[in-house]
């Protein structure tokens, strides 16, 4: 059964997707333990909270509602104890330097990482009111399966809510597993989930909307801003950024401009706060191949997209941006 989806994850040779692999293992032989509700409270308002996946999504959700202070529980899951590990020290680092800086309001780093429980058993200290966010690399078998494993677990608890923060993939087609279409939905957190402000809640036709509020409460809950929109590729931010990024490399690929020239341009000309090469050397360029792989394999016409040899080198090459210190710039002088 893992065979197939093996293949894939030793090709892309990324350590995060051998963990997605071994969630999902986890996860198949913990679905026999159930969980149920025990409880009330208010019928839009999330009390507990289960992540998914320890990387750097996952583990950003669960230090936004960390410093929240607004739950009973919070669970980041994670069958690998190492990268639970990493995850908490890189947690705590965050928390630190935003408390030094008065940007949260906390009693103290210890206590807001000790408000979560960093776990190898999807097993919150509550089930009450429970969101489950899957922040897992975008395999879609995996998720799928994830997502099949979860609602086996949890299918005797009317109050979980189930939500993938998918970036590029069809939040219908991670949630066919999901029976209970009106608690399903797409809940899309922006990198660095603990300084950036939005998040996209992507309504299914079946999601409710009491889902719907639920979540919007809870990403008020956390200090951020949500907008609502259909499960259109991309939602609302990528289905306008990546043609925007696209363009501009084909541009410079003409010869029409330089990198500098037209990150100046977007800058000045269009009060952007950074170009567009300086925002994909930020965002990590291999982030955007993804993304744009992705859409590639629909072949929908409507995306204005299209495949660039010199980004395929950079990544293959290494060169992702900011993060390895070589991008569309040079970081490492």
């Amino acid at each position: 059964m893992f065979k197939s989806i093996l293949r894939p994850i030793i090709r892309q040779n990324n350590n995060n997707y051998y963990s997605s692999l071994l969630i999902l293992r986890q996860l198949s032989s913990s679905s026999s333990s159930s969980s149920s509700s025990s409880g009330q409270s208010s019928p839009n308002r999330i009390d507990n909270v289960l992540v998914i996946g320890s990387g750097l999504m996952g583990s950003g959700i669960a230090q936004s509602c960390a410093t929240s202070g607004k739950f009973q529980s919070i669970t980041l899951y994670d069958v690998n104890d190492k990268q639970l590990g990493i995850a908490k020290k890189s947690i705590a680092k965050s928390i630190e330097k935003l408390y030094a800086k008065g940007k949260v309001d906390i009693e103290s780093v210890d206590s807001a990482v000790n408000s979560i429980t960093f776990s190898n058993r999807t097993d919150p200290k509550s089930t009450d009111n429970l969101l489950i966010v899957e922040a897992v690399p975008e395999l879609l078998d995996v998720k799928q399966k994830i997502f099949a494993n979860l609602y086996d677990q949890f299918k005797d608890n009317p109050t979980v809510i189930y939500a993938t923060n998918t970036s590029s993939l069809a939040v219908k087609d991670i949630g066919l597993s999901v029976p209970v279409k009106d608690r399903y939905a797409g809940l899309h957190f922006f990198n660095p989930v603990p300084l950036m402000k939005l998040v996209e809640i992507v309504k299914l036709v079946d999601t409710s909307d009491q889902t719907v509020e639920s979540l919007r409460q809870f990403v008020a809950d956390i200090g951020k801003v949500s907008v609502q929109c259909r499960d259109t590729p991309g939602f609302i931010v990528n289905r306008l950024l990546i043609p925007y990024s696209s363009e501009a490399v084909k541009m410079m690929e003409r010869g029409d401009a330089s990198v500098e020239d037209i990150d100046t341009a977007m800058k000045l000309g269009a009060g952007y706060p950074m170009g567009p090469f300086e925002l994909m050397d930020m965002t990590g360029i291999d982030t955007g191949k993804f993304v744009r792989d992705a859409w590639l394999a629909r072949n929908d016409p409507s995306l204005n997209i299209a495949s660039s040899e010199l980004v395929d080198k950079m990544v293959a090459d290494g060169r992702l941006g900011r993060k390895t210190g070589k991008g569309w710039y040079d970081y490492s002088k």
